[in-house]
């Protein structure tokens, strides 16, 4: 079986795919599934934001496939005031660490708002690659983004840790409840890490 192929998709090539990205979501999430319409529409609205970009990764030709031919995907746009996450995490910074710090960190940042690689998948460096594309040759000064904060070892925040991201707030809840999350940031360009091997 080939491996994955990444590639950089535009607005239109992104809306085309939401569904399998979502079973991608769906896969290494598990969330209910009452919730995935409304994170299909979170993700249209997503693609309207200022600076849109987005990566899937693709098996191509290689019938059958264990999970389907999208792998993984990640997408990020510029973060600026009247967005819900960027609001919201402003003020959360803010509070609990001073208006600097949180100007500091979201006022000229690249939101990372999804990075999802299905679990049979996992493991090869995807993630990473997927990471690296999305960021690389970004103006922004700064990248943030959030993700489940079920433990400080996790891959995900390793991952994010070895790229050069510090935990910005951990152990937070965002409005309407769910589960806890840590805000991560880090400075552009991504600190370079040497490739990981796609050997199983």
């Amino acid at each position: 079986m080939k491996d994955p192929k990444l590639r950089e998709i535009d607005e239109r090539a992104f809306l085309r795919r939401l569904s399998p990205m979502l079973d991608v979501y769906a896969a290494a999430m598990t969330p209910p599934n009452e919730q995935l319409p409304g994170r299909h529409t979170i993700m249209e609205r997503h693609a309207t934001y200022p600076g849109f970009r987005a990566f899937v990764a693709e098996r191509r030709g290689t019938l059958p496939v264990l999970a389907g031919p999208v792998q993984g995907f990640a997408y990020g746009f510029h973060g600026t005031r009247g967005q819900w996450w960027h609001d919201v995490v402003f003020r959360a910074l803010g509070e609990r660490e001073g208006p600097e710090r949180a100007e500091g960190w979201l006022e000229d940042a690249f939101e990372v708002a999804e990075l999802h690689v299905h679990p049979e998948s996992q493991g090869r460096g995807l993630g990473r690659a997927l990471l690296n594309a999305l960021c690389e040759g970004r103006q922004e000064r700064t990248v943030v983004l959030s993700t489940l904060d079920r433990r400080p070892d996790t891959p995900a925040r390793i991952l994010y840790r070895s790229v050069g991201m510090v935990d910005l707030l951990t152990d937070f809840e965002f409005p309407g409840g769910g589960p806890r999350y840590a805000v991560m940031g880090g400075t552009l360009p991504l600190t370079p890490y040497p490739p990981v091997s796609s050997s199983p």
